[in-house]
């Protein structure tokens, strides 16, 4: 482990990065610097993207240290207590250098940004929409393991049961980076509870995941350009939901994107926010494009059926969650249900390295 620190430290640059953070820091104790703050907002959010490297790495070092007193200890008392405590400690201390690791292959010009998660139902009915509702479920709970401010921006409930559609903001360091794996469809085959004969059904749902774009990257979106429709949003919310046009839709005419909001009771604020997804679903084409990445991010997009998942998940006969792409697989589909999508995650990245 002394050994993996020791290697983490220059392959993370964390010389380079702590040395740009004094240079950021300095500018920023300056007595004019917060004159222009748009240029200051820039420099802050730099300074704090490189301290979510090197603070983590720090905090590491500090708590292997410790175990030195600690092996000391228990090779004195040979209690075992301490000795599973050392052992806990290192188990843990491996695991956040792991996570490191994965980190460092964050590396793309949208990783290190919030994201927009979206989920449709598809083929499979209102079984399709109880799919979708286990799928916000999960990724819910995951976003909030990675400690991510989690709010739902829109959604449709379906005509019987589930959800038809969902998109949650995931407001978090490298969210996009790490929730972009999900991109694609997942699969789900149990035996529907809906079906009073007890067979088994297939369903289907589509993940998107689009990577927040901050005010000062300018997108050109000519009014000609789009179509804004407003409607009634529905669930709950009062009268003040149900009786006003306060959700709000937005066509992009050129590529086809379509985003919308009801989560703010101000049809002002929905338009803002459907303008946000708007531009960052353009930002990240064109970026995409540019980078001449589209597969590699898992970009494309794939008929919401039968052959185009990139995820199974089998409730009957046996249990199973099995990526197509990286072809990790695990029985513990409670565990994956709950939000414990790392290791599908992980294998992901290390696939684009």
């Amino acid at each position: 482990m002394k050994k993996s620190f020791f290697t983490c430290g220059g392959i993370f640059d964390l010389a380079g990065k702590e040395e740009e953070i004094k240079k950021l820091e300095s500018q920023m104790e300056e007595p004019h610097f917060w004159d222009n703050a748009e240029e200051g907002q820039k420099v802050s959010k730099k300074v704090h993207l490189l301290k979510s490297w090197t603070d983590p790495y720090k905090e590491l070092k500090e708590r292997y240290g410790h175990l030195n007193e600690l092996f000391n200890l228990a090779d004195k008392t040979n209690d075992d207590s301490i000795i599973q405590t050392l052992l806990d400690e290192l188990s843990a201390i491996e695991s956040k250098l792991k996570e490191m690791e994965i980190k460092k292959m964050l590396s793309g010009e949208l990783d290190s940004k919030s994201c927009f998660c979206s989920i449709n139902a598809g083929a499979g009915g209102t079984e399709s929409c109880d799919w979708v509702a286990i799928l916000a479920r999960m990724y819910e709970r995951w976003a909030n393991r990675k400690g991510w401010k989690v709010s739902v921006v829109d959604k449709l409930d379906g005509e019987v049961a589930g959800i038809k559609h969902i998109t949650f903001r995931f407001d978090g360091d490298f969210a996009y980076g790490y929730s972009k794996s999900e991109k694609g469809v997942h699969r789900l085959v149990r035996i529907s509870p809906f079906d009073s004969s007890g067979r088994r059904h297939t369903s289907f749902a589509s993940v998107d995941i689009s990577p927040i774009i901050e005010d000062e990257i300018k997108i050109d979106i000519r009014p000609d350009d789009i179509r804004v429709d407003t409607y009634r949003a529905s669930g709950a919310g009062g009268q003040h939901v149900n009786r006003t046009d306060s959700a709000v839709r937005i066509t992009h005419f050129a590529s086809g994107i379509v985003v919308s909001c009801q989560s703010e009771r101000s049809q002002i604020q929905n338009k803002e926010t459907c303008m946000q997804m708007l531009k960052s679903k353009l930002y990240e084409k064109e970026i995409l494009q540019r980078e001449e990445a589209l597969k590699k991010i898992g970009g494309e997009k794939k008929e919401i059926a039968w052959g185009s998942q990139i995820r199974n998940y089998v409730f009957q006969p046996y249990t199973l969650v099995k990526d197509t792409r990286t072809k990790y697989e695990t029985g513990n589909l409670q565990a994956v249900l709950d939000g414990d999508l790392d290791e599908f995650v992980n294998a992901y990245l290390k696939e684009l390295e």
